[in-house]
């Protein structure tokens, strides 16, 4: 484990306030905000690599993300609490590039990227560092989270972006594969 910082305390509570205050200007101030999620190939999603994660399609959903999105941070936290804040941008650049890049022609919006991303980053780098406690985290991650994480990335469901539960997976694998190696 490293040495908890207090500035990924401060980067995940602000992370979980700007997304819980983002919602509530949707709800209460502007509805159309969720328009600017991301659409594949689009000069105009292009801004979704941004405020994807920030805007949910309902009250359920943002909860959701948020209860996987707070326990991932957390095994971030403990294990790379110094590394926090550039795993959460990377994740969010690399992941909304690629579902850009390679995602179905939808509105896409939703922190789950970011959750499969950390969920990916975790396994990875755990594995990476062959050291008991993140592999123990990563193993933890993949019981928590197995099987929904699995069917998460199923196109069964045309309301949920596996494509972008993918890409962020993907991004979150590369990220964990490079610094995982760095102590």
């Amino acid at each position: 484990m490293t040495k908890p910082n207090r500035q990924g305390i401060i980067f995940s509570t602000g992370l979980i306030a700007l997304i819980v205050a983002a919602f509530t200007v949707q709800v209460f101030v502007w509805p159309g905000i969720g328009s600017f999620g991301l659409m594949p190939r689009r000069a105009r999603g292009l801004v979704g690599i941004f405020t994807m994660p920030f805007l949910h399609a309902n009250m359920g959903h943002l909860l959701a993300n948020l209860s996987a999105l707070v326990v991932l941070l957390g095994f971030v936290f403990a294990f790379h609490s110094k590394r926090l804040p550039e795993v959460v941008v990377r994740v969010i650049l690399i992941g909304g590039i690629l579902l850009w890049l390679f995602g179905r022609q939808e509105n896409h919006v939703g922190a789950s990227g970011l959750i499969y991303g950390l969920a990916a980053f975790v396994l990875v780098s755990g594995i990476v560092q062959r050291k008991f406690l993140p592999v123990a985290a990563a193993i933890g991650v993949a019981v928590m989270y197995g099987s929904s994480l699995f069917w998460g990335l199923v196109p069964a469901d045309p309301g949920i972006s596996w494509d972008g539960h993918l890409a962020g997976g993907l991004a979150g694998a590369f990220i964990g594969r490079k610094k995982g190696r760095r102590r």
